[in-house]
């Protein structure tokens, strides 16, 4: 963060000094939320949480360095007293992206974004100074704690967020104005809490709503290919930039296609001109996603050279998603556990697939150990009934549905679809999946494990690399 004195994020936050000696003193660290990543002169967000209240730890943070705490109520260590600390951090991110001007790009969607932030950092890396949001902390709290990692060389500021309802990304937007928003597809991600589709077009909308006018240099960045996101450009001021493979995309691909191990290239087309694509990522949807990460370097100054060659050396920066890891006997994992939507669920069984060539060559199979999709509402049985299907119409040698209702509609899929014998098993945990696995993978195998965070299958995948093949937490 760029260096501000106590008294200073005082009056930012409209809070007020409390056992601090000399208001002059500038914060100097980062600004955390968890005591243990306390470094000296840092100062610590105390936030009361369901389970820990922050505030308990002012004292631990003090002594390992802190500054100064912001807080609710005064805590005996020097502290900045405000009303609402969400909100304060909030205040604080706003002002310090609006003293440094950085250029910030925002982005947002229901499948892809965390993996469309991480082409977008490595690609801008190439540009200039670029922050962007760790993981997945696109939320209240995750969004302005990245906006407050940029310094006075910080040119590019790159945000991702989420939303699980209408005026989220609003809310967002009013934290860190961004000049660039990028809006990847409108799926069913969460609609159980939205009710439809539509709904989430509006949520997803108010990006680019928030976007500066084109004279004020404003650019709303929407993919040609969904019909509901290219609809958006007329809920803007801002200059509308398309990406896909639609004809008139301004960044485009053409001539797709898949390597013998499952990751896609193609050609870039700019207006500045064409480039060759061959990423280090698994599954033709990452096509959409790279697409969308050149069209805003493109903005930025970028040239078709440049990007392609960035996107070709560019790879996972966020874990368990698409991480492929090949044992020392020949199976290949592919941990794809942080979440799973019905459109991520599809791209991956589609990447599985195009893996699969390969796997045959070895002698392997194909895997796909599947959880439940979480927040589908009304729509949750078609939706697992369809991945079930979709698993038999692209010959995954093997379906193992973990947990309870929702796995057994998906072997339900499977099964009307044509699966039979031990193609496809329903296995009651994580344990008797790693079970049932290690009793038969062979050398040449490719496994895909995926499900919604809350399941927890990322601990199959461990498991499996792992020599003892213990689910930890069990």
């Amino acid at each position: 963060m760029i260096a501000l004195s106590l008294a200073e994020i005082a009056d930012i936050t409209g809070g007020r000094p409390h056992d601090i000696p000399d208001p002059s003193v500038r914060i100097s660290g980062p600004v955390v939320i968890d005591s243990r990543q306390v470094e000296s002169g840092s100062l610590f967000a105390a936030f009361e949480g369901e389970h820990v209240d922050g505030h308990d730890y002012a004292a631990r943070a003090a002594a390992a360095g802190a500054a100064a705490v912001l807080a609710a109520r005064p805590v005996g260590v020097p502290a900045i007293v405000v009303p609402d600390v969400e909100k304060a951090l909030g205040a604080l991110a706003r002002a310090v992206v609006e003293r440094l001007g950085t250029d910030v790009v925002a982005l947002t969607g229901s499948a892809g974004k965390t993996s469309t932030k991480d082409l977008i950092a490595q690609v801008l890396q190439h540009h200039a100074p670029t922050v962007w949001t760790p993981g997945s902390l696109n939320n209240e709290i995750g969004l302005p704690l990245t906006a407050l990692k940029a310094t006075e060389d910080t040119r590019h500021l790159v945000l991702e967020m989420g939303a699980r309802g209408i005026g989220h990304i609003a809310y967002l937007t009013g934290l860190t104005p961004p000049r660039i928003g990028l809006v990847l597809n409108v799926g069913t991600a969460h609609i159980g809490e939205f009710g439809g589709r539509e709904a989430i077009a509006q949520a997803k909308g108010e990006l680019v709503e928030a976007l500066p006018s084109e004279a004020d240099g404003g650019i709303a960045v929407l993919n040609a290919d969904d019909p509901l996101v290219r609809a958006m450009s007329a809920r803007t001021k801002a200059r509308t930039v398309l990406f896909g493979e639609a004809a008139d995309a301004e960044v485009r691909a053409t001539e797709v296609r898949m390597t013998p191990g499952g990751q896609p290239a193609f050609t870039l087309h700019t207006p500045t001109g064409c480039g060759e694509v061959t990423l280090r990522l698994y599954g033709e949807h990452h096509v959409s996603n790279a697409l969308a990460a050149a069209a805003v370097a493109h903005v930025l100054g970028m040239s078709a050279e440049e990007i392609a060659t960035a996107l070709s050396g560019a790879g996972t920066l966020s874990r368990w998603r698409m991480e492929v890891t090949e044992r020392a006997d020949g199976v290949t994992i592919v941990n794809d556990a942080y979440n799973a939507n019905p459109e991520s669920m599809r791209a991956a069984l589609r990447a599985l697939a195009a893996m699969g060539g390969a796997a045959q060559a070895k002698g392997g199979r194909t895997w796909a150990v599947l959880g439940p999709m979480a927040e589908l509402g009304d729509a949750s049985l078609a939706e697992h009934d369809a991945v079930g299907r979709l698993a038999v119409r692209l010959n995954v040698s093997k379906l193992v549905a973990v947990g309870g209702r929702e796995a057994s509609w998906l072997q339900l899929g499977a099964y009307n679809e044509g699966s039979w014998g031990e193609e496809s098993v329903l296995v009651s945990d994580a344990q008797a999946a790693v079970d049932l696995l290690r009793s038969e993978l062979r050398p040449g195998d490719v496994v895909l494990v995926k499900a919604s965070r809350s399941i927890g299958l990322e601990r199959i995948a461990q498991a499996l690399l792992d020599s003892e093949g213990e689910v930890a937490g069990r």
